[in-house]
């Protein structure tokens, strides 16, 4: 099981709404060979969209520096042409199942489902970065 741990330097004070904190955390709960999409993690969060997960990694936000970027795509499995070859690489390296073409990952197959661990120890790091989730959601 891959744990959900805070990055050091997502501390509430660094980034003030924990948005970027919880979208590292996430994304370095990936495990080897799966991926999610930006919406992916924008519901396993339950804040933002696929818009604002993709700023976050664009950006570099706070805990991003040394992640697994290729683990995170867009709905169809595709990245931007320019990340590619690195990604296809990784994905090779780390046998994350490819469409037919290999030219990206086969969102059926390679999409990772957190199991009840995961989502409690998500569940935590919402509590420890002090995301409030709206009580209509409860």
């Amino acid at each position: 099981m891959t744990s959900l741990e805070q990055p050091p330097d997502s501390a509430p004070g660094r980034d003030p709404a924990g948005f970027g904190g919880l979208v590292a955390a996430v994304v370095r709960a990936i495990p080897a060979g799966r991926v999610l999409s930006y919406g992916d993690i924008a519901e396993l969060l339950e804040r933002g969209g696929p818009r604002q997960v993709a700023a976050v990694m664009a950006a570099g936000a706070p805990g991003t520096a040394g992640w697994p970027w290729w683990r995170v795509v867009r709905a169809d499995g595709s990245l931007p042409e320019r990340l590619r070859p690195a990604a296809l690489a990784e994905y090779r390296a780390e046998g994350t199942p490819l469409r037919a073409a290999a030219d990206r990952p086969d969102m059926r197959r390679a999409r990772w489902t957190p199991d009840a661990g995961e989502l409690g120890e998500l569940d935590r790091l919402h509590a420890a970065l002090s995301v409030r989730r709206d009580p209509m959601d409860a």
